[in-house]
């Protein structure tokens, strides 16, 4: 039985024969292997055409933003998880990956989103104050966060963000997204009433789509950056383990408040 339209039955992206593998249109061996970069490589992949110096040098610069992030809730699965199973170090890396939501890597796709929307109202003639304004109101009503705004650490400014905007400046590529996501930041505490400062997750997707990088691709940046730091914390792993130790430090954190019977006492142990 088949399930949904089946007319499409072709891929633009690579294809080979006994002597040439191409990709987007390029030779693999000849041109791009030692020619180009990974990240050039990765927008090509994506778009069919190679980046512009901007174009590459802002994803770059976001790749590198986003890569690590300390001991956070995908770092932990995995590396618990190659403790559990030493031999599948993808499993592990699968793990780490599959966490990726609307709160952890997710939220710079709901931002870039946002910041779509409001910048459609804007091409349609609409002030972007008003059409923030409106948009916040929405999301609002609707009992949703505004994302790419507000850090746990970061409360006055994400120094990532502000270094992502710095280096969309230098390369010439800073515009409506960007002028976009601090219009909100700055009309938030009027809005809700209460300032929430533009964090890496409002800026990746500002400065991406300023550069014209897929809407629907966003959340693949943060998980191909992740990727990169997943398999350093699994080395370390491999060579100073401490999946256990988290393990553990989670059961000496959690109390058991559910039902026992009479005079049993949980080992300080567990």
């Amino acid at each position: 039985m088949k399930i949904g339209r089946q007319d499409q039955r072709s891929s633009a992206i690579s294809t080979s024969n006994q002597d040439t593998i191409l990709v987007r249109g390029h030779d693999l061996a000849a041109e791009l292997i030692g020619g180009i970069g990974f990240t050039e490589h990765f927008w090509l992949l994506l778009t069919g055409v190679m980046p512009s110096p901007a174009q590459r040098r802002v994803l770059d610069a976001t790749l590198v933003a986003i890569a690590e992030h300390g001991l956070v809730p995908s770092v932990q699965a995995s590396r618990m998880t190659l403790a559990a199973a030493p031999e599948a170090l993808q499993g592990a890396v699968a793990a780490g990956i599959l966490g990726c939501g609307s709160v952890v890597l997710g939220s710079a796709e709901a931002a870039g989103k946002l910041f779509t929307r409001i910048a459609a109202q804007v091409a349609d003639g609409t002030a972007v104050e008003a059409a923030a304004a409106s948009i916040v109101r929405d999301y609002r009503a609707a009992h949703r966060a505004i994302p790419g705004y507000g850090h746990p650490l970061h409360r006055q400014s994400d120094p990532r963000a502000l270094r992502l905007f710095q280096v969309a400046s230098e390369a010439g590529s800073s515009g409506v997204h960007a002028g976009i996501a601090h219009t909100l930041e700055r009309l938030l505490p009027e809005l809700i009433g209460r300032a929430l400062a533009l964090n890496v997750s409002g800026a990746i997707p500002a400065v991406l789509l300023d550069v014209g990088y897929p809407l629907l691709a966003l959340k693949g940046v943060p998980i191909l950056a992740r990727t990169a730091s997943l398999i350093a914390h699994l080395l370390e792993e491999q060579q100073r383990p401490i999946g256990f130790v988290l393990s553990h430090a989670a059961a000496q954190a959690i109390d058991y408040d559910g039902a026992a019977p009479a005079g049993f006492t949980a080992s300080d142990d567990e």
